[in-house]
């Protein structure tokens, strides 16, 4: 392998704690949460007292030779800013971790423009999370755009996972044709398996956005390893929009109840319709050049007990 991978779409807290849409999500035992009233296996059963570190994850990471991460997050984890700019401190060359303000209470582009001064270089909006059922906050507000304008002027990124289909493409558009120097990574691929997930892949034909595949495991889920309906997902977006557009993420640690970690991106190693230029720009060398990680760790591989 010629290349380091990096992870462009992951998770991590100390406590998940989360209230969205007047639904809860909490912590219960043996990796399990009470998920809008579900108990669902949030994360590995390993996980018995529910904390998703930093340190069990970069374990996951040497085993997997998985160099860097970059660390988004989600309402239904609950915000997670005082947690990863400890982590970021710490771990300075494994990880780039994403703020977010809370975009449902007041003041919150002077909350994105205070954590991106604390250090953050980027500000996650899990933009699907914006549609609950008292209505919905609109990314084209002024005070959206202050924020956005603010990040653009700042080098900050915008890290930002769509409602399915083209709900808030058109919003996302205005966002670009407003600025765009504004560096944006897009999630989920595009929620791919969702019916026009195309729209959301064409943003990125625009200079500075990107397209990043966090969850698309759990979006072919039905399928399962080794994901032959992603691979297909991957050439057509390559298709769309180019070789150099496309980063994998993971979405750890929810995706591993179902698969390893190592399996989250090795069926792209060994898949026979990608190039290995394809591969490297895709597991690694686009996020390297996106969110500007320099030290990349060396990591060797380790035989299994089992082998």
């Amino acid at each position: 392998m010629q290349y380091k991978i990096i992870d462009a779409h992951s998770h991590l807290w100390l406590k998940q704690d989360a209230t969205w849409n007047g639904m809860h999500v909490k912590t219960l035992r043996n990796g399990r949460s009470d998920f809008f009233g579900e108990e669902v296996q949030m994360i590995p059963p390993f996980m018995i007292d529910g904390v998703n570190s930093a340190e069990v994850f970069i374990s996951n990471m040497d085993y997997a030779r998985v160099s860097a991460a970059v660390v988004t997050q989600e309402y239904i984890d609950g915000i997670q800013n005082e947690y990863l700019a400890d982590v970021q401190k710490r771990y300075p060359n494994r990880f780039f971790t994403c703020a977010m303000p809370d975009f449902f209470a007041p003041g919150y582009a002077e909350q994105a423009k205070s954590l991106i001064q604390q250090g953050f270089k980027a500000i996650k909006i899990p933009a699907q999370r914006l549609i609950v059922d008292t209505g919905r906050i609109m990314m084209t507000t002024p005070e959206m755009m202050q924020m956005f304008h603010y990040m653009e002027d700042n080098g900050a990124i915008l890290s930002i996972d769509l409602a399915d289909g083209d709900t808030q493409v058109g919003e996302m558009k205005e966002i670009i044709q407003e600025c765009p120097d504004l560096k944006i990574a897009i999630g989920h691929f595009g929620m791919v398996t969702r019916q026009g997930w195309e729209e959301q892949i064409l943003l990125a034909r625009n200079t500075n956005v990107m397209i990043e595949s966090g969850g698309i495991t759990w979006l072919f889920n039905s399928e399962f390893y080794p994901f032959k309906g992603a691979v297909r997902a991957i050439k057509e977006a390559i298709d769309m929009v180019g070789e150099d557009k496309l980063m994998w993420g993971s979405d750890y640690p929810r995706t591993i109840t179902a698969i390893t970690y190592k399996m989250s991106y090795d069926f792209v190693q060994k898949t026979e319709e990608l190039s290995e230029e394809q591969k490297a720009l895709f597991l690694g060398q686009n996020a390297e050049r996106f969110y500007g990680f320099t030290d990349l760790v060396e990591l060797p591989y380790i035989k299994n007990m089992s082998e």
